[in-house]
């Protein structure tokens, strides 16, 4: 096994504005891939597939729910974590958790997103 995550979801309520948000923030092209037959819109974040990178997604659909509670997700807040974070606030988020110094291994963040999802990023610096 390569990498602890394979893939994630993210839940979204307003599949647009969600969209709109994370391509905004993590500066990464969102591909839509609906699925009628599911009555579900899905849209997956820009990943290296060729080298076994970790994908995911934003999913409006029945059953899912935005939250703040379970499980945190960090997204790639590429080389410079202050860069994605101050698109935060301006696209409609909240941060939640300021940059955050955490040694040897980067930095990260925490914010609510326009869903309502407590959702983190990460970077080296």
């Amino acid at each position: 096994m390569k990498n602890a995550v394979n893939w994630f979801e993210i839940p979204v309520k307003d599949y647009d504005r969600a969209k709109q948000f994370y391509a905004t923030v993590m500066g990464s092209k969102i591909t839509d891939l609906p699925m009628p037959e599911d009555n579900m819109k899905y849209g997956v974040f820009e990943y290296d597939e060729d080298n076994n990178g970790v994908g995911g997604a934003i999913i409006e659909g029945e059953g899912q729910n935005p939250t703040t509670d379970g499980a945190t997700i960090y997204l790639n807040g590429g080389e410079n974590l202050d860069i994605a974070l101050n698109k935060v606030e301006a696209n409609g988020g909240k941060i939640m958790m300021p940059k955050t110094d955490i040694g040897q291994f980067g930095f990260i963040a925490q914010f609510l997103d326009t869903e309502g999802n407590r959702v983190a990023l990460h970077s080296i610096l």
